[in-house]
């Protein structure tokens, strides 16, 4: 599977269009698509991961695990973010349990891949 493949695959996923990765990204969803062609930056791919949470060895084939093993933070950025989907079992969390939820995140502190308060 390719980059561009597992990118698409997983935006999908996340309930995420190419032209919005693309625009949190910061790049062009036509530059997406030429990853088939030309191999995008190694800070674009991490970029990438980042905004669809999942490690950069997954996008570019080297595993098929999704997350990276160490703890992962969740960044204001992604709480605050208007797009944010949730589901549970396959079902929307209503609007209610989505505003306690991102309440709930909000006051956890921040840890460092060890796990470790930062």
């Amino acid at each position: 599977m390719t980059l561009l493949s597992r990118t698409k695959e997983i935006a999908k996923k996340r309930g995420m269009s190419m032209e919005s990765l693309a625009n949190k990204v910061g790049i062009s969803k036509s530059g997406i698509y030429q990853w088939d062609k030309h191999e995008p930056k190694p800070s674009t791919i991490q970029k990438v991961a980042d905004v669809l949470h999942v490690s950069t060895d997954y996008l570019l084939g080297r595993t098929d695990e999704m997350n990276a093993t160490t703890v992962e933070t969740v960044k204001k950025a992604d709480i605050d973010d208007d797009e944010l989907l949730l589901s549970f079992q396959g079902k929307d969390v209503t609007p209610e349990y989505r505003d306690a939820i991102i309440a709930i995140l909000r006051t956890m502190p921040d840890r460092d891949k060890d796990g470790n308060i930062i």
